[in-house]
């Protein structure tokens, strides 16, 4: 019998949790969430209710339930209070990092000065502010083609591209202040044109290890329009590649990891052992690195997660003992679209019911942002139910899925274009005209 920790209630916390109770080892999952995700609750032996940043909760747990055989953190938020410190000064292992490595994720201008210090390529022009000396002039530097980066966690809210959701320098400039004020760094960099990718790696403190390749939809709206969120949704390609990108991008984001990995081993005399999420650009002459996670994506974990031949429990187990045993994967096409309430994501609509009816064999539903009460699902605000559809190709995925949204009623709304040929078409465009 193997004891697991599991913090978080997202649908990246229900598909962690699918994917643990599908082990060759007999399970006893153990989940702490803020609120009661349908999905997890029907698959874990133990659901606690409270804050999950919450150390003393968490240290409870370990007290009274016995030995642990480790644990695993889905959001990034425990990860920043040290979670993980705590749990590991308690003697239980966890396949995520430390506060301290954490920061890959929770410090953006950390990680961007780790590459410039070891010489790591893929940085675009760049530069970390802590007070506005030098901040108009980088400004005029980088003309209209910029990108303003709270340094902190900022819920998918803490970045702002000009074009997108600023215009011209004075609204950066105005901006990047805000930013300043509000948390006393700022991060100032090259816009980038191309496409961005996901590429996610196991990480044993030393060995990296990389997931399929996926492409995310930070947009809220087809056509990648409107208000940034979460993310709508992903797709993935059967050969863990992407149709816009060479064999020689996937290697070179790969390469960023792992020398990001010796680089963090050197800095701060220990290894990352847990997700470490690259989210990289595709350009003109090569790829560059957007920014690290240091967890698994949500949506990304509903890819490649169902897709994990190797067995989760021994994999997470060679992660925390050092020892990564090399991933296995299905060669599956794979097609994530969340289903959102009217208004996401900057005025939703709360306390609403929504109904997921009849869904198509070959798809997978993850419950997110939902209540159940009375038998019944209310939406709380946020995305509420992620569908994914699996197929051998990514047109059959995409016909799945397409088929699920439909059965899902409610004041919602999903996007229709995520991995659809018409969409794949135009990135696969945009790269060899960008290239050519």
């Amino acid at each position: 019998m193997k004891k697991i920790l599991l913090i978080g209630n997202g649908a990246r916390e229900h598909v962690i949790a699918e994917t643990l109770k599908r082990s060759r080892h007999e399970i006893e999952l153990f989940v702490l969430g803020k609120t009661v995700n349908p999905g997890i609750r029907e698959l874990a032996e133990h659901y606690i209710v409270g804050d999950i940043c919450d150390k003393a909760i968490v240290e409870e747990i370990v007290k009274v339930n016995g030995d642990f055989d480790f644990a695993i953190i889905g959001p990034e938020a425990p990860i920043e209070v040290g979670m993980v410190d705590m749990l590991e000064s308690m003697g239980v292992g966890c396949a995520s990092p430390v506060a301290q490595l954490g920061m890959l994720e929770t410090s953006k201008g950390f990680t961007r000065n780790l590459l410039d210090k070891y010489q790591i390529e893929g940085n675009p022009l760049f530069k970390v502010f802590e007070n506005e000396d030098g901040l108009e002039e980088f400004f005029e530097r980088l003309g209209e083609n910029f990108v303003v980066k709270a340094d902190g966690l900022a819920g998918g809210k803490g970045v702002k591209v000009s074009g997108d959701h600023l215009n011209g320098m004075s609204e950066g400039l105005s901006c990047a202040r805000e930013f300043l004020a509000e948390a006393g760094k700022v991060v100032v960099e090259e816009k980038l044109v191309g496409q961005e990718f996901s590429l996610m790696s196991f990480c044993d403190g030393e060995k990296t290890m990389e997931m399929p390749c996926v492409q995310d939809h930070k947009r809220a709206y087809d056509g990648d329009t409107g208000p940034n969120t979460g993310g709508m949704g992903t797709y993935s390609m059967p050969d863990h590649g992407m149709p816009f990108l060479s064999k020689a991008d996937i290697a070179a984001a790969a390469e960023i990891t792992r020398k990001v990995a010796s680089a963090l081993r050197e800095e701060c005399g220990r290894g990352f052992k847990g997700v470490m999420y690259g989210g990289f650009f595709a350009v003109k002459d090569g790829v560059r690195l957007i920014e690290y996670n240091a967890r698994f994506g949500d949506p990304e974990a509903m890819n490649v997660l169902p897709l994990l031949k190797t067995d989760f429990v021994d994999l997470c187990e060679s992660l925390i003992a050092g020892e990564l045993i090399e991933p296995e994967f299905e060669n599956k096409a794979t097609i994530c679209r969340y289903v959102v309430p009217e208004g996401y994501p900057d005025n939703p609509c709360k306390g609403e019911k929504v109904v997921v009816g009849e869904l198509p064999d070959g798809v997978k539903v993850y419950y997110s942002a939902v209540d159940a009460r009375d038998g019944n699902l209310y939406m709380s605000g946020s995305r509420a139910v992620a569908l994914v559809g699996i197929g051998d190709t990514l047109e059959e995925a995409e016909k799945l899925v397409s088929k699920a949204t439909m059965a899902v009623s409610g004041p919602v709304f999903y996007r229709k274009d995520i991995g659809t040929e018409s969409s794949l078409r135009e990135k696969i465009e945009m790269m060899k005209r960008i290239r050519s």
